[in-house]
Protein backbone atom coordinates (compact mmCIF):
# COMPACT_ATOMS: atom_id res chain seq x y z
CA UNK A 1 0.00 0.00 0.00
CA UNK A 2 1.88 3.18 -0.88
CA UNK A 3 2.00 6.08 1.99
CA UNK A 4 -0.11 8.83 1.89
CA UNK A 5 1.05 12.08 0.64
CA UNK A 6 1.46 14.99 3.30
CA UNK A 7 -1.34 17.67 3.06
CA UNK A 8 1.19 19.77 1.54
CA UNK A 9 1.83 17.67 -1.43
CA UNK A 10 -1.86 16.67 -1.63
CA UNK A 11 -2.75 20.33 -2.72
CA UNK A 12 0.34 20.74 -4.61
CA UNK A 13 -0.65 18.35 -6.93
CA UNK A 14 -4.24 19.37 -7.28
CA UNK A 15 -3.31 22.66 -7.52
CA UNK A 16 -1.09 21.72 -10.72
CA UNK A 17 -3.71 19.53 -12.16
CA UNK A 18 -6.40 21.97 -11.86
CA UNK A 19 -4.14 24.43 -13.62
CA UNK A 20 -2.83 21.20 -16.20
CA UNK A 21 -6.62 21.02 -17.16
CA UNK A 22 -7.42 24.92 -17.32
CA UNK A 23 -4.24 25.24 -19.72
CA UNK A 24 -5.11 22.72 -22.22
CA UNK A 25 -8.89 23.66 -22.03
CA UNK A 26 -7.64 27.17 -23.02
CA UNK A 27 -5.13 26.14 -25.87
CA UNK A 28 -8.81 24.21 -27.10
CA UNK A 29 -10.18 26.72 -26.88
CA UNK A 30 -8.70 30.18 -28.07
CA UNK A 31 -5.76 28.03 -29.82
CA UNK A 32 -7.83 26.48 -32.49
CA UNK A 33 -9.55 30.35 -32.98
CA UNK A 34 -6.29 31.87 -33.21
CA UNK A 35 -4.52 29.40 -35.99
CA UNK A 36 -8.28 28.62 -37.46
CA UNK A 37 -6.46 29.77 -41.37
CA UNK A 38 -3.55 27.73 -40.70
CA UNK A 39 -5.60 24.79 -39.56
CA UNK A 40 -7.57 25.04 -42.52
CA UNK A 41 -8.16 21.43 -44.24
CA UNK A 42 -11.12 18.78 -44.37
CA UNK A 43 -11.76 16.27 -41.83
CA UNK A 44 -14.66 14.28 -41.71
CA UNK A 45 -15.96 16.35 -44.45
CA UNK A 46 -15.90 19.57 -42.63
CA UNK A 47 -12.98 21.99 -42.20
CA UNK A 48 -11.03 21.19 -39.41
CA UNK A 49 -11.25 24.12 -37.00
CA UNK A 50 -15.16 23.66 -37.60
CA UNK A 51 -15.52 20.60 -36.54
CA UNK A 52 -13.13 21.36 -33.59
CA UNK A 53 -14.89 24.23 -32.43
CA UNK A 54 -18.07 22.41 -33.10
CA UNK A 55 -17.42 18.66 -31.51
CA UNK A 56 -13.69 18.17 -31.00
CA UNK A 57 -13.43 20.71 -27.92
CA UNK A 58 -16.56 19.40 -26.26
CA UNK A 59 -14.77 15.80 -26.26
CA UNK A 60 -11.22 17.53 -24.56
CA UNK A 61 -13.21 19.18 -22.06
CA UNK A 62 -15.32 15.98 -21.25
CA UNK A 63 -11.37 13.92 -21.26
CA UNK A 64 -10.08 16.84 -18.81
CA UNK A 65 -12.77 16.42 -16.40
CA UNK A 66 -12.80 12.25 -16.73
CA UNK A 67 -9.31 12.35 -16.25
CA UNK A 68 -9.15 14.83 -13.65
CA UNK A 69 -12.07 13.07 -11.21
CA UNK A 70 -9.91 9.49 -11.91
CA UNK A 71 -6.85 10.96 -10.59
CA UNK A 72 -8.01 12.54 -7.79
CA UNK A 73 -10.17 9.37 -7.21
CA UNK A 74 -7.29 7.20 -6.85
CA UNK A 75 -5.01 10.04 -5.12
CA UNK A 76 -8.01 10.15 -2.89
CA UNK A 77 -7.96 6.30 -1.78
CA UNK A 78 -4.22 6.51 -1.53
CA UNK A 79 -4.74 9.33 1.28
CA UNK A 80 -7.30 6.81 3.60
CA UNK A 81 -5.66 4.79 5.80
CA UNK A 82 -6.63 1.00 6.56
CA UNK A 83 -9.85 2.10 8.51
CA UNK A 84 -11.02 4.05 5.68
CA UNK A 85 -10.40 7.55 7.21
CA UNK A 86 -8.36 10.27 6.11
CA UNK A 87 -4.81 10.59 7.76
CA UNK A 88 -4.90 13.96 10.92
Amino acid sequence: MPTPLSPERYWRFNRWLIAAGLLLGFVVTFGVGWFARELDFVFFGWGFSFWVAAQGALLVYLLIVTGYAWIMNRLDARQLDAQGRPPT
